[in-house]
């Protein structure tokens, strides 16, 4: 683990904040810290929900340190990339709900980050951006692959070839975040969808993620029903499934067991 990556937990919601001021950049040290701490996470069945959020009130994250990349490394540059990459697929595959609260500049891998997570909340005054092409690199965590799948592959070249920087506001409207929220309130309103994801079986929930994201996938309609068939009847095996029902029948809430 690391100081840079902090963890809080607040129930069944961990919160991960990316500690490394001014601008909250990503390091040889924190990316793997990042990857462990998922991963420890998912072994821990009383967590449902996961949120990701920069300190202070400036950067979610302004991604890589150049510095890192100007002597023209390239085991460096592969290393990195390879810890850009395992860092940010563990946060994808994360079993629960993951949730972006971009309080800031989310720029190359910073935004990287966020689109490994499922919903993104943005405070009004962040902007986002994939800049790599600028200075001679390219987003090498995702960026490439996430950006097209969330808000076409339009926009994704305007930012990507481009270099076109947005604010929160379009990224709105063109499917980058789900939600604009005012300054200072984005981990308030990301709380608020990780409480009520935390309402839901975290069972099922991890079910529906898998079968989500498989559509990104481009396998057939067919296929996609055959899982979601298979994978309800797989719920039979768990307790939160016998406990969800029969709550609902004793008209209680249910006490999820993530089993």
């Amino acid at each position: 683990m690391s100081d840079l990556i902090q963890l809080e937990k607040r129930g069944h919601i961990a919160v991960i904040t990316i500690n490394n001021p001014p601008a909250n950049t990503w390091t040889a040290e924190s990316l793997p810290a990042l990857a462990a701490t998922v991963q420890a996470l998912n072994e821990d069945r009383n967590i449902f929900a996961l949120i990701v959020t920069g300190q202070g009130e400036k950067f979610f994250s302004a991604g890589a340190d150049l510095k890192t990349f100007a002597d023209g490394d390239k085991a460096r540059a592969s290393d990195m990339g390879k810890a850009f990459g395992e860092a940010f697929a563990a946060l994808t595959a994360f079993r629960g709900v993951s949730i972006a609260a971009i309080n800031g500049y989310a720029m190359g891998g910073g935004l990287e980050c966020a689109m490994a997570c499922d919903i993104r909340i943005a405070e009004e005054q962040a902007q986002m951006a994939l800049p790599e092409a600028g200075v001679g690199l390219l987003p090498c965590a995702g960026g490439t692959q996430n950006l097209p799948w969330l808000v076409g592959e339009g926009w994704a070249k305007r930012m990507i070839l481009c270099g076109e920087r947005i604010k929160a506001d379009k990224a709105l409207q063109i499917g980058l975040v789900e939600e604009v929220v005012p300054t200072g309130q984005g981990l308030e309103k990301a709380l608020e969808l990780a409480e009520m994801a935390c309402k839901q079986s975290p069972s099922s929930v991890a079910r529906c993620k898998t079968l989500v994201m498989s559509a990104r996938d481009g396998r057939s309609h067919e296929d996609g029903w055959r899982m979601e068939r298979e994978l309800f009847v797989e719920l039979f095996s768990t307790e939160d499934q016998k406990e969800g029902v029969n709550a609902f029948l004793d008209k209680r809430k249910p006490e999820w067991k993530n089993r």
